[in-house]
């Protein structure tokens, strides 16, 4: 059963191959979102000091009648705090928001600032400053495994070359019809594991018809051959909802796509917009596609 798979990091922690994401669940609602989704069998939550959600991620947590060991909880420093000391203050703001002695993750969530993303400058000297400090945190016990989010290969090559530990996990937009295959296979290379957010891109690809007749012939939601996609790829998933539902469905992804079903999938053409989920409300109003 798929939540009950792990993988095993490059310093030994073990990291849940499901988890449940919450981007856009609000505060006020994230606490309810987890102990739903623990009940289910989830036991990896993703968070982020943008999500503004830190401190209901946390009480669901503390609250959910599973041993604090057992969870996997994962929070991300904000891609706007590019220092040493930005990144101590976050690291430490995050532990108090969500009341959780340690993380068992913790990623830079993008190489440069929002307002600044994918527009050609690598800010490699301010994520050197940025990943100090996770070290830091990650040496005194505060955190049990570091890593990113969103960099690109020559983000990576930085931190291989001039920092003392190497990242655990790279956390990318990966879904069918936008699969970073060839940093996917980088990082595999390199022992850093690959998560993939928004698997279902945003929503959209549930509506695409090719994709939900692919569906119809394993007998699954478009959702759940989304998720099985990504998983196949060697990736961990991470769906995002508040909805109890499409939990269970999305954890219902023990079966297995044909290697020429993965090709089909792999080939898909590029979605034209992400349609209201088309920008990054918490980074800075870029928009993207």
């Amino acid at each position: 059963m798929i939540l009950e798979e792990t993988i095993t990091l490059n310093n030994g922690v073990e990291l849940p191959r499901l988890g449940l994401g919450t981007w856009e669940i609000a505060d006020g609602d994230a606490a309810q979102a987890v102990r739903d989704a623990v009940e289910i069998g989830y036991r990896h939550v993703d968070t982020a000091r943008d999500y503004m959600n830190e401190e209901g991620v946390g009480e669901g947590v503390r609250t959910c009648g599973i041993p604090r060991e057992q969870m996997f909880v994962t929070s991300k420093i904000s891609a706007f705090a590019k220092d040493y000391d930005a990144a101590k203050e976050q690291i430490e703001a995050s532990l108090s928001a969500t009341g959780l002695d340690y993380l068992d993750l913790m990623l830079i969530h993008a190489p440069e600032p929002w307002t600044e993303y994918r527009e050609g400058k690598h800010f490699f000297k301010e994520n050197l400053e940025v990943w100090r400090a996770l070290e830091e945190a990650y040496e005194a016990g505060k955190l049990r495994a570091i890593g990113v989010a969103n960099f690109e290969r020559e983000d990576l090559e930085n931190l291989f070359d001039h920092a003392g530990i190497r990242p655990m996990v790279n956390q990318v937009l990966c879904h069918v019809s936008n699969t970073p295959t060839d940093l996917i296979s980088f990082c595999r290379a390199n022992d850093v594991a690959v998560e993939a957010y928004s698997p279902i891109a945003h929503g959209v690809m549930l509506r695409n018809p090719a994709l939900a007749a692919m569906a119809e012939r394993y007998g699954v939601s478009a959702a759940r051959l989304c998720i099985r996609y990504c998983l196949q790829l060697g990736t961990i998933a991470l769906p995002k909802t508040a909805n109890p539902a499409h939990m269970a469905d999305n954890a219902n992804v023990d079966f297995a796509i044909s290697d020429e079903d993965m090709d089909a999938l792999r080939a898909f053409a590029p979605i034209e917009s992400y349609e209201e989920f088309g920008h990054f409300p918490v980074f800075g109003g870029k928009m993207t596609l």
